[in-house]
């Protein structure tokens, strides 16, 4: 298995980190109602919620892009390197959200998205 291949196992795990961050230690955690509780979080809590659905919807395209650079034989140093930075990016982004610097989190994002367009792009 590739180190790329390792890297998506860890994004896949990003989003629980930040989702066990958003319920620990809160008051009032139902696990019936888990939604509810994080929807009624406040501050930094709520961010790390909000985090974690970012997480979720940018996976999918992260995971398709390594599997196609594999699949168009790209360097199999580049496809590393492109998913190594994602998943740095991506804890990063985490934590700055969580500390509420909203312009670096956009920035951090868009090096994100930027990973995920490169690994496409050495696959063609």
């Amino acid at each position: 298995m590739t180190l790329a291949y390792w890297c998506v196992l860890a994004a896949m795990f990003i989003p629980l980190v930040m989702t066990a961050l958003a319920k620990v230690g809160g008051t009032g955690f139902d696990n019936a109602r888990v939604r509810d509780y994080l929807a009624e979080q406040t501050g930094w809590r709520k961010r790390a919620d909000w985090a974690q659905q970012n997480h979720h919807e940018i996976f999918p395209a992260f995971a398709a892009a390594v599997i196609i650079a594999h699949l168009g034989d790209a360097s199999q140093a580049a496809i590393n390197g492109w998913a190594l930075a994602f998943v740095a990016l991506r804890i990063a982004y985490s934590a700055i959200y969580v500390a509420d610097l909203a312009t670096l989190r956009t920035l951090v994002w868009s090096a994100g998205v930027a990973c995920v367009v490169a690994l496409f792009i050495i696959a063609a």
